[in-house]
């Protein structure tokens, strides 16, 4: 793949997946104006999240299956709709329903990453991947800022209303340079689709390792991220939308420190990087603990935790993309799926501890999954 069209890729699949994600400075916002108490109004990550798992288990694996140019483009029509409900959405039920669509269509960002995965030669394939992947997480972490500054220059409903022009606009663009899908398709029906997914866990424990990894990963992720908006924006330090927003770009430092993690797996130290990673994200917890009394240690700590996340998020696509060539796509749904139950589990997880035992309590919590994560690491690294 060329360098352009690898960047293309990234961009697309961080603009889709940042729809995902707008919404976690907004909670203050969403609970002021449908009623959610500041203890259940984490239910619309969680709902978008479960979407986002039911998704990569029910839409991803067509990529095996169907044309994915043509796939991607459909995804990207209808996530413009989704997103224009949720911008005029007047009452909670259809608010979550939007959010519910949002997450369902997020996947494609997955689809993008498996057919980038199949352009790539073998020996760039980490590269690639690493590359794609930083599109993604910074589409995560910007998202927040864009959803902070939109917010208090014309109202959270604005986020979604100029994403859903933004996506049709993609839809355009990848329309005329996404290349076309050449390669033979399986001719297997869809119920046999989606039990080879299973299957695929059955039989590679490299797919079944990683993806605990992930689970634990995302966890921790969600911990940090989806409560933080509200010690921030509560008293004494009570910030504006905008600023909270900012804190996603010190993640996108971390971020992008970690696209060399895919070419170090194309050359042979996944491992390493694993551990490395899991030992600098449970040591992160501790500066963000210190929330309250220091902002630059919190922003030191948002940066170490997702430089190591994402480290080890590249690397497990790396490694997995080896096995089963001709089923990337279904390695990515059963990969991505545990991702996402991790993600969904930690956002109402985090907001709930948050309610009973403030933001010292969520960093234990997040600090618990991310040392869980070492253990399993520990375990099994002579097995993957």
């Amino acid at each position: 793949m060329s360098r352009t069209l690898t960047l293309l890729f990234a961009i697309a699949s961080g603009m889709a997946v940042a729809n995902i994600y707008s919404a976690q400075p907004l909670l203050d916002a969403l609970s002021g104006e449908f009623g959610l108490s500041r203890a259940t109004v984490g239910i619309v990550i969680t709902v978008t999240q479960l979407c986002y798992a039911i998704g990569l288990v029910t839409l991803v694996p067509l990529g095996d299956l169907l044309n994915r140019r043509r796939l991607i483009l459909a995804h990207l029509l209808l996530t413009a709709g989704a997103l224009a409900a949720v911008g005029t959405a007047t009452a909670s039920v259809v608010l979550l329903l939007g959010f519910a669509a949002v997450g369902l269509l997020a996947v494609v960002t997955q689809t993008l990453v498996a057919y980038a995965s199949t352009l790539a030669a073998p020996a760039e394939r980490g590269r690639v991947v690493g590359q794609v992947t930083s599109g993604i997480v910074l589409g995560i972490l910007l998202a927040r800022s864009f959803a902070g500054v939109m917010t208090d220059v014309a109202g959270w409903r604005s986020v979604y209303l100029l994403s859903a022009v933004l996506m049709l606009a993609l839809s355009g663009v990848l329309y005329r340079l996404l290349p076309a899908d050449d390669r033979s398709k399986p001719k297997i029906a869809y119920p046999q689709l989606l039990r080879s997914v299973f299957v695929l866990f059955a039989e590679e424990r490299i797919l079944r390792i990683r993806a605990a990894l992930a689970l634990l990963l995302f966890f921790a992720f969600s911990t940090l991220w989806t409560p933080l908006v509200l010690p921030l924006s509560e008293p004494p330090l009570s910030l504006s939308h905008t600023a909270i927003g900012a804190f996603g770009l010190a993640g996108a430092a971390g971020a992008l420190a970690a696209a060399r993690a895919g070419r170090l797996a194309d050359r042979g130290y996944g491992q390493r990087t694993t551990g490395i990673a899991l030992v600098l994200l449970t040591a992160s917890w501790l500066p963000i603990r210190y929330l309250g009394q220091s902002l630059p240690a919190l922003i030191a700590g948002v940066i170490v935790l997702d430089l190591a996340v994402q480290a080890v998020h590249v690397t497990n696509q790396t490694l997995i993309f080896r096995v089963r060539p001709e089923a990337r796509s279904r390695l990515t749904a059963g990969y991505m799926t545990f991702y996402s139950i991790g993600s969904a589990a930690g956002s109402i997880a985090s907001t709930r501890v948050y309610a009973l035992a403030g933001w010292d309590g969520v960093c234990l919590l997040g600090a618990a999954a991310s040392a869980l994560a070492l253990f399993v690491w520990t375990a099994t690294r002579r097995l993957s």
